[in-house]
């Protein structure tokens, strides 16, 4: 299953990456890279284990999320037919509503 990852998640991933690089290291940062990378694998093969609380939520159907392992992040996508759209990836105790509104699909 295809992955696209819209501009705003990729600059989710690197904000979080450049963050991690700076206030915890080179290999923190990169422990952080290969748990998204678990994630996005994880969800390739089970595009629909993630939460739909936020699609119920916000009003925006099929909208699920999926934590990281060892970091406090949610990758939040759509699954779509041949492939899942990540919408973003959000540190998990920021106001979620605000930032999946502010990119309408």
């Amino acid at each position: 299953m295809q992955v696209e990852v819209r501009t705003l998640a990729a600059a989710d991933i690197e904000a979080a990456v450049t963050l991690y690089r700076a206030e915890a290291g080179s290999e923190t940062a990169l422990d952080f890279v290969d748990a998204l990378e678990a994630a996005i694998d994880h969800l390739r093969h089970y595009p629909n284990s993630g939460s739909l609380r936020f699609a119920f939520e916000l009003e925006i159907p099929e909208l699920r999320s999926w934590s990281l392992q060892k970091f406090p992040y949610l990758i939040f996508y759509v699954p779509q037919h041949d492939c899942f759209d990540v919408w973003r990836v959000l540190h998990a105790r920021r106001d979620i509503p605000a930032y999946l509104s502010s990119d309408p699909p």
